[in-house]
């Protein structure tokens, strides 16, 4: 699961704020950045929050030659491309409103519509659209710096633990 300990810790923080993660928008951005934090892949592909809140999430990060896929054509691998938007995905179940607590990935698809240009930031967008008892359902795209061409697009589902009455997890 994502970063288990500091998830738990996270998810104790949302109990403290009346078992919600959208307290305040400080609140969401300090709890989704050490979401971000607790994950070692992700401090290695140098992700960075850029947007989050009310179920919707933007990371981004940067273009690096240690990530290349192929060296001929220095586009970056799509493992790199795929993990970042997962850990978007994740980021927008966090911060949306009805899910209380932590996440992890139950099933992501992704589909490659063109390679990201070699030297250019990429830059994922997911929104947390549907949330029931224990699954959350999120749409993704990632794109380089032409935003009207996607690099990728992605559906998911991930889990929802909630908050029991006594502040743990059920």
């Amino acid at each position: 699961m994502w970063g288990e300990k500091r998830t738990e810790r996270m998810a104790a923080e949302m109990a403290d704020n009346g078992g919600r993660a959208d307290a305040g928008g400080a609140d969401i951005a300090r709890i989704a950045r050490q979401f971000i934090e607790a994950i070692p892949f992700s401090q290695a592909l140098g992700m960075r929050l850029d947007e989050i809140g009310d179920g919707v999430a933007v990371i981004s990060m940067p273009y690096d030659a240690a990530l290349v896929g192929d060296p001929r054509t220095g586009v970056i691998h799509g493992g790199a491309v795929s993990a970042l938007m997962d850990t978007c995905g994740g980021a927008a179940v966090m911060c949306h409103p009805e899910a209380l607590a932590a996440t992890a990935t139950i099933d992501i698809r992704i589909d490659y519509m063109r390679p990201a240009r070699a030297g250019e930031r990429i830059t994922a967008r997911a929104t947390c659209y549907h949330v029931t008892r224990s699954v959350a359902f999120v749409r993704a795209e990632a794109w380089d710096e032409d935003e009207t061409r996607p690099v990728a697009a992605a559906t998911g589902a991930f889990t929802v633990q909630r908050e029991t009455p006594q502040g743990g997890t059920p």
